[in-house]
């Protein structure tokens, strides 16, 4: 069996939650259905202080409500209700991520306050202007393109809503020809800030990750996938784990800490725009 791209996500993230079940493929899992501290919660490279700090800047508080996009484990959304009080929904593609996400607000005391549905975020049927915030934080390949996920974000929020983006972007103009051809949904910062104008969107704030927040998420996923390798020695999609592995290694040190950026971005309407 042929591992897809979720598949290796899963490993590299922890696996499914489930006592002592598997992965999508039959890797071994935590067993006794409890999140453990070898699991990644933030899927980008980003902090807790820095989710926090954007939720802050966007004047969460108890009261307003959040949509998420692609919210993966959903720590965003339980940061935000854990500091601000605020209620959220999730939306998230994998069934194995949106589960993982389920207990732990459940574990957290949450289930109250935050939902998390499986489903395609693109597809997600909401009331429009119905949330104070609308999050998408490294999940805008929901939507076909960027102008599109924007146009959805902006949709889902009130007039005076604000929207968070997380993104990530060439941090230099001139990027390898092989990586650019590999690469094409990304863009540079300039770029981006064009995107959000032409949206009918004005940029409020910007918090940047540094090369820490790179290295502990790429080096995050290495570990992932290296305890699964190491736990499934036997295994038959062992040799495309091992592959993964070592081309997104080669990929971080050969291009990513000269030529990736990720930052993550408020925006809110631009009430003069048509």
């Amino acid at each position: 069996m042929t591992l897809t791209f979720l598949d290796l996500k899963d490993i590299a993230e922890g696996g499914q939650i489930a006592s002592g079940g598997q992965t999508a493929s039959g890797g071994q899992i935590a067993s006794g259905g409890q999140i453990t501290s070898e699991q990644i919660e933030l899927v980008n490279p980003t902090s807790p202080e820095k989710i926090l700090e954007i939720g802050r800047l966007a004047g969460m508080m108890q009261g307003k409500s959040v949509i998420d996009f692609g919210c993966g484990y959903a720590e965003p959304l339980v940061l935000w209700a854990e500091a601000f009080g605020i209620t959220g929904t999730g939306i998230e593609l994998r069934p194995k991520a949106a589960a993982r996400a389920r207990l732990k607000i459940e574990q957290r005391g949450l289930a109250g306050r935050l939902e998390v549905v499986q489903g395609k975020g693109a597809e997600y049927a909401f009331e429009p202007g119905s949330f104070d915030f609308s999050a998408c934080i490294g999940a805008s390949f929901v939507w076909d393109d960027l102008p599109q996920a924007l146009q959805a974000l902006k949709r889902a929020i009130r007039s005076e809503g604000r929207i968070i983006l997380g993104e990530v972007y060439w941090l230099k103009d001139a990027v390898p020809p092989d990586l650019a051809q590999a690469q094409t949904a990304i863009h540079s910062e300039t770029w981006l800030l064009q995107a959000f104008r032409q949206a009918g969107l004005e940029t409020g704030y910007v918090i940047h990750s540094n090369h820490d927040d790179w290295d502990r998420y790429e080096a995050s996923n290495w570990r992932g996938l290296l305890r699964w390798i190491e736990a499934n020695p036997a295994h038959p999609d062992l040799p495309q784990v091992i592959e993964h592995l070592h081309e997104s290694q080669d990929e971080y040190f050969r291009y990513g800490r000269e030529y990736f950026g990720w930052a993550l971005y408020l925006l809110q309407p631009d009430r003069n725009s048509k």
